[in-house]
């Protein structure tokens, strides 16, 4: 995008296949370096959430004999796993070398979005944007392991120790968790990215913080709801995924009155306050 405005429509979609060109190109080989290591990463990481040495559970267990002088979380040893159809295998290790390598490329993707839109865009505004585009990756990155390591072993934990009956012998489906795995991991870093929405919302105009606060009981139940969708059904998992959710939308409200703030100040207008 040399030539900035005056580059015609057609070389802008030309330009615009090259990031995408490129940003594919990073998720096909970020999803190669999963697959080669694929064996390593489900033992360490995909199923590390069912063993009783995950770091969430260490420090849970740590405070619980603090204070209840017992671990409150412990595991079976074994987490038996069953693939009931012939390319089920195969099929998990596609979905999650493509996920991973979309989470491992994902910083890089959000670059070469940046570099598409920023020669458009005014000295000042590049200078937020980069702001805006580092803000991208971190909050999805953060949302990621906020489901990995806050809410999965919860989910986990409450799908291993719950039982209607000692007869039955547990026996747990490849694919029905690698669903729980990338739903709530995915959905997570998803949902982080609520901030970046209220950035642009609130700069078109459409969002401002006395909105925010005077629908924050809505907001409360919404965010219940996307809690209860992303997560299985028990409670304890459903509220630790609330909890980061609910903190993340006090966050957005600041974010809402700063940039609403400096939307009234660039527009002429003496900031308003909002109570």
């Amino acid at each position: 995008m040399s030539e900035g405005k005056d580059m015609s429509f057609l070389g802008h979609i030309g330009e615009l296949r090259g990031h995408l060109i490129r940003s594919i190109l990073a998720i096909v080989v970020a999803a190669f370096i999963v697959g080669f290591n694929i064996n390593w990463i489900m033992d360490h990481i995909f199923f590390g959430p069912t063993r009783n040495g995950f770091p969430t559970f260490k420090i849970v267990n740590h405070f619980s004999r603090m204070i209840l002088g017992e671990d409150s979380i412990h595991l079976p040893k074994d987490f038996p796993v069953r693939a009931s159809k012939l390319y089920q295998q195969f099929n998990v290790m596609m979905a999650v070398s493509i996920f991973g390598g979309i989470v491992a490329a994902f910083p890089y993707i959000v670059w070469e979005l940046w570099r598409f839109i920023s020669p458009a865009l005014h000295p000042k505004e590049r200078k937020n944007s980069i702001f805006i585009i580092n803000s991208v990756w971190i909050l999805f990155m953060t949302g990621v392991l906020c489901g990995y390591f806050l809410i999965l072993p919860f989910a986990i934990n409450f799908g291993v120790i719950f039982k209607i009956s000692d007869i039955i012998v547990p026996l747990y489906d490849l694919s029905d968790y690698t669903t729980l795995f990338l739903q709530v991991i995915l959905g997570m870093g998803v949902i982080f990215l609520f901030p970046v929405l209220i950035y642009f919302l609130t700069n078109i105009g459409i969002l401002t913080p006395a909105f925010m606060r005077t629908y924050r009981r809505h907001a409360i139940v919404l965010i219940m709801v996307v809690a209860a969708i992303i997560t299985p059904a028990d409670v304890l998992s459903m509220m630790m995924a609330a909890l980061p959710l609910l903190l993340l939308y006090e966050f957005s409200i600041l974010m809402c009155a700063y940039t609403y703030k400096k939307v009234q100040k660039n527009s002429g207008n003496l900031p308003t306050v909002q109570n």
